[in-house]
């Protein structure tokens, strides 16, 4: 499969609706400690948003809703991979996203047969305490060639400006979730990514 170069992360349905109508066709929802039917409705929300404009919706972590929501798609850190009924997941025919951080994680992650693997963080980020440090461009290149023909996603602290050289490095995709949502003007930094990922459209 093909991934989008430009991977949007959010952590609403109203982000989704605020800014995928510019033109973002790889969106990932991300909810942190929301009660169940809350995050029904942002699935909803979210849901409805994408099939209007043609955008791919990722559920994060929360697989057995994103099947009973009629999902497509789910993505799973290494934890909740360990916990997950992959078989559900697929027998659901939804496709897997996984995320690592080393070695082990991307052995671990093969072995699931995702749909795509992330890597990161590939710079700094201040979204979270990592426990791994950076892992620079020539990491990319490095878990590209593992990967294989399994896409790779570059997370974590990735730029506008940065966008050439992850893409360059054989990252098929790359995931921003602060360079947006903590912009002044997030609608022109989301025009400003669509357009910096263009050529690899």
């Amino acid at each position: 499969m093909k991934l989008d170069p430009f991977y949007l992360i959010v952590d609403s349905a109203a982000w989704i609706e605020r800014l995928v109508p510019l033109g973002v066709k790889l969106v990932q929802l991300r909810v942190k400690d929301t009660p169940d039917e809350a995050l029904r409705v942002e699935i909803r929300a979210a849901r409805a948003t994408c099939e209007r404009h043609g955008c791919q919706l990722v559920v994060n972590d929360y697989w057995q809703l994103a099947i009973e929501e009629g999902c497509d798609f789910v993505h799973l850190g290494q934890e909740d991979l360990a916990e997950a009924d992959v078989g559900a997941i697929r027998r659901a025919g939804l496709k897997l996203g996984l995320s690592t951080h080393d070695h082990s994680e991307l052995a671990t992650a093969l072995a699931a047969g995702p749909d795509y693997v992330a890597l990161g963080p590939v710079y700094p980020t201040i979204l979270k305490a990592m426990k791994w440090a950076p892992q620079g461009l020539d990491r990319i290149a490095e878990w590209k060639r593992r990967a294989g023909d399994t896409p790779l996603v570059a997370i974590g602290g990735l730029t506008v400006e940065r966008i050439p050289g992850v893409l360059a490095q054989g990252a098929d995709s790359a995931a921003v979730v602060t360079d947006i949502t903590r912009n002044a003007d997030p609608e022109a930094r989301t025009r400003a990514w669509l357009a910096a990922t263009a050529p690899w459209r």
